[in-house]
């Protein structure tokens, strides 16, 4: 009986030891966010009920679909990807609007902290970026007063919008005015990073780029962000209930389905995480998203497990590489979605979505 208890506990601690090996999920080599600019959660979905994103699909059959939604910031690209990518409320990153902004503080993306994490010799970051504006890493300006008067008045006559202040200020010194205009957000940030290339346009133009940094980079560790304007431009130009937006989103999956079949090539798709996100949705059936809350996230993460805010897509990508999320200084206004979340307001109201959506249609524009 003696023997028989010590061996008793031995074998109860191996198998203690056994599962919680069992329950920890493999870190991955690489992950690709991957970024569907302006991507409304509703249509999304009833895309996919009508089995019109079929690589999206395949996707979320290895992990899940979660709904995100913004409870801070505007629903605008500025503030969207840099939550999405800090993890942070605008109080702590100066970001709260495509025109209220500022560079994030260095240090706070997700880029520097791998860079920092792993060392620079020991991961490629980098980010492959359609739009130009709003998604920039411009260094500060600063302007002569009478200049950008005479700027502001050309655009007037021109019919364009005026560029404002762009969250600058005017100053004056030695009796001379100038205007200040902030750096954009990525401005610190990208010193930091491998690659950092915005201005793409067109999916085709992004997808082809990212698909030869992949080539390039496969044998080596890597985050890599991947972003899509054309839903954005799209529903701006011919509405939220568009074909033309419905056609947008479907060239995001063909993309999505390249990316996928190049890693396969490769042979690193079962060591990469793939989580596809949106900065913001769009007004139903409008040419805005002003107040465009609700997106989503689509993953072969299988460890993501609920709902969530915007904030809490870059500590997930965090955690998945390993790093204590929560020793994180100044700490990070998300969580990481395989752990229970903290109450957070809803947002404000509810948008008026018709329970049958009407065909969307074919602009003439």
């Amino acid at each position: 009986m003696r023997k028989v208890v010590p061996m008793l506990i031995s074998v109860l601690l191996t198998l203690t030891f056994l599962i919680g090996v069992a329950e920890k999920p493999a870190q991955p080599r690489n992950i690709i966010l991957i970024g569907w600019d302006g991507v409304q959660r509703a249509h999304l979905k009833e895309l996919l009920n009508r089995n019109e994103l079929p690589n999206l699909s395949s996707l979320i059959k290895e992990g899940a679909l979660v709904d995100i939604d913004i409870t801070s910031g505007a629903t605008d690209t500025k503030a969207g990807w840099v939550q999405i990518l800090t993890g942070y409320s605008p109080e702590k990153t100066g970001v709260y609007s495509n025109s209220r902004y500022q560079p994030i503080p260095e240090g706070y993306t997700v880029f520097e902290r791998l860079e920092e994490f792993f060392g620079p010799e020991n991961i490629w970051t980098g980010a492959v970026i359609g739009k130009k504006g709003n998604v920039d890493n411009d260094p500060p300006r600063r302007i002569p007063y009478q200049r950008w008067l005479r700027q502001q008045k050309r655009a007037k006559e021109l019919g364009r919008r005026s560029s404002g202040l762009q969250g600058g200020k005017i100053v004056e010194e030695n009796g001379r005015k100038f205007v200040e205009i902030p750096g954009k957000p990525w401005f610190n940030a990208s010193k930091k990073m491998d690659l950092f290339v915005n201005g793409l346009g067109v999916n085709a133009n992004v997808g082809r780029r990212a698909l030869e940094e992949l080539e390039k980079h496969y044998k080596e560790r890597f985050f890599l962000f991947i972003h899509f304007a054309d839903p954005d431009s799209a529903g701006h130009k011919y509405g939220e209930n568009s074909l033309e937006y419905e056609d947008a989103i479907k060239s995001c999956d063909r993309w999505l389905g390249e990316i996928m079949n190049k890693l396969k090539k490769l042979g690193i798709y079962d060591n990469t995480l793939i989580y596809v996100t949106a900065d913001h949705g769009f007004d139903e059936g409008k040419t805005t998203h002003s107040y465009a809350p609700y997106v989503f996230l689509a993953t072969n993460d299988k460890e993501v497990r609920r709902n969530g805010d915007r904030t809490d897509i870059a500590p997930t990508i965090l955690k998945r590489f390993g790093i204590d999320v929560h020793s994180i200084q100044p700490a990070l206004d998300g969580i990481p979605l395989d752990e229970p979340a903290p109450e957070r307001k809803a947002p404000p109201q509810s948008p008026k979505v018709p329970k049958v959506r009407q065909k969307a249609v074919r602009s003439k524009i």
